[in-house]
């Protein structure tokens, strides 16, 4: 008789799950464990006494670029499925153009 549980998608990802979760714990108590030392937790800056910097993180640029990315990413979907047929290839040229300009205004290089 075969177990139909096991087939079921929830089910396998939570099994799968649950196994991971078993050889991580397992490997976390057999692995050796290193000595503590004074600057074991500071960050690596190649020797250097290193002070962190106040420093505002921002998205904006990381935005940006993964904008770039989605359009690109649809250009390409989009001429795929355009360039079979004879009479839509100009069109697509023209469209890809587009979207060229268009990445690079988002991107805001200059080219002076």
């Amino acid at each position: 008789m075969k177990p139909n549980w096991l087939t079921h998608p929830l089910a396998a990802l939570l099994l799968y799950i649950a196994i991971a979760w078993l050889v991580y714990r397992l490997a976390g108590h057999w692995a050796a464990r290193g000595p503590d030392t004074p600057g074991k937790r500071q960050p690596y800056a190649c020797g250097e006494e290193f002070t962190p910097q106040n420093m505002r993180l921002s998205y904006a640029r990381f935005f940006r670029l993964a904008l770039c990315f989605a359009v690109a990413h649809i250009a390409v979907v989009i001429v795929a499925t355009t360039l079979g047929q004879a009479a839509t290839r100009l069109t697509a040229i023209a469209y890809l153009i587009t979207v060229l300009i268009s990445v690079d205004a988002l991107m805001g290089t200059s080219h002076a």
